[in-house]
């Protein structure tokens, strides 16, 4: 099982949304870096839901439940979405700056790629995340 997380402003389709769906197709992506990230993705994996832009904290947990396939939302099929259904809420949001202030997670994609929408975590940086907000 792979890890991963994905980010978006909550203004736009908050973690509340998700859980309130029971599931969504993540589509839309036109970065190809997170488009590749989008693509190794697998039924089960998990997926850290980042709140961007406002928040800026990790709010939830949702798993990938189903792998990449044509993103409906593009006329190019190079573009992939893949489905999410939530998990598990975090207790607490962990915000940006304790993310920064972590010395465990000074690798992590989120402060190296900041505006990568889509992204692979370490298991151990999972851990550390998912830690904080529990």
């Amino acid at each position: 099982m792979q890890h991963w997380l994905v980010k978006s402003e909550p203004e736009t389709y908050a973690w509340a949304d998700l859980v309130k769906d029971g599931r969504t197709t993540w589509d839309g992506v036109r970065n190809f870096q997170a488009r590749n990230n989008l693509q190794q993705m697998q039924p089960g994996d998990l997926v850290l839901f980042y709140h961007s832009v406002s928040e800026k904290a990790v709010v939830g947990i949702a798993k990938v439940d189903k792998a990449a396939y044509p993103d409906p939302s593009a006329d190019d099929p190079k573009w992939v979405a893949v489905d999410l259904v939530p998990f598990r809420d975090f207790k607490e949001p962990v915000t940006l700056e304790q993310i920064k202030k972590d010395k465990r997670l000074e690798k992590i994609a989120l402060l190296r790629q900041s505006r990568l929408s889509v992204m692979p975590l370490t298991g151990e940086e999972f851990d550390v995340l998912l830690a904080l907000g529990n």
